[in-house]
């Protein structure tokens, strides 16, 4: 079983389990609108079942801590994203890594603006209180969208390389990290690596920039500006963005 529903692979749900699933989903609303009013820490299960008219033992029978009910959100939504990036790069050619990249950039922003509460959810401040399970689903999908950008990075490596610094070295990077990094992708140079780190904060800074409101009062074309870093970033790259 699990907080969704609980249903059989390959089998028709219950009516029980779709009622589950839509309530479970109506508790996950409601936690983001909490939230969106009072930041995350203003998630509360006693106050999503007083919005729905629950006993506070009824709505713990589908989260029964307020942590798990975070760690459900959170895995959701970087599953989403990292969904919706991994699907617009793979739209793109493998002959044409700058144009994958740009594609994920794009995926990235369309994401955080259509899912505003929860790319702040993921990817802002520590929620006070919550402790995420170790190695759990929350670490795992964001894992994931790290491995896919440092992927379509290190196939960018070979025209990057000549472009920027190749003096890093695994010790320049944190242990944990590196781990991961070569473990999943054992072919990845530390420059590459490192290189990957910096295209993120490029792609993910502007984007956090709109989505807190920053760019708005400066910036006639939010848009456009994204576009521009973008074609920018692929440049330093040493990449050409085809039509």
């Amino acid at each position: 079983m699990n907080n969704d529903g609980g249903e059989r692979a390959g089998a028709t749900p219950s009516r029980r389990e779709r009622l589950r699933a839509e309530t479970s989903r109506e508790i996950k609303a409601i936690a983001l609108r909490q939230m969106a009013g009072g930041g995350p820490g203003a998630i509360s299960l006693r106050g999503i079942a007083r919005d729905m008219g629950m006993t506070a033992r009824a709505i713990y029978s589908y989260f029964p801590t307020r942590d798990e009910l975070i760690t459900a959100l959170i895995s959701e939504i970087a599953t989403s994203i990292a969904e919706a990036t991994e699907s617009a790069g793979n739209a793109v050619p493998d002959s044409d890594p700058g144009g994958r990249l740009m594609a994920w950039g794009q995926a990235l922003r369309e994401w955080a603006l259509a899912h505003p509460e929860g790319f702040r959810l993921f990817y802002g401040h520590p929620i006070p209180g919550y402790q995420p399970p170790e190695d759990g689903p929350v670490e795992q999908t964001a894992r994931r969208v790290c491995r896919d950008l440092t992927r379509l990075v290190a196939a960018a490596w070979p025209h990057a390389r000549h472009h920027q610094p190749d003096d890093t070295a695994w010790s320049d990077l944190h242990p944990d990290h590196v781990a991961k990094i070569q473990a999943e992708l054992p072919d990845v140079p530390p420059a590459a690596a490192a290189l990957a780190l910096r295209v993120w904060g490029r792609m993910h800074g502007l984007v956090a920039l709109e989505i807190d409101g920053h760019i708005h009062p400066v910036a006639g074309n939010p848009a456009a500006l994204h576009r521009a870093e973008m074609l920018d970033l692929v440049r330093s790259l040493g990449l050409e963005q085809r039509p």
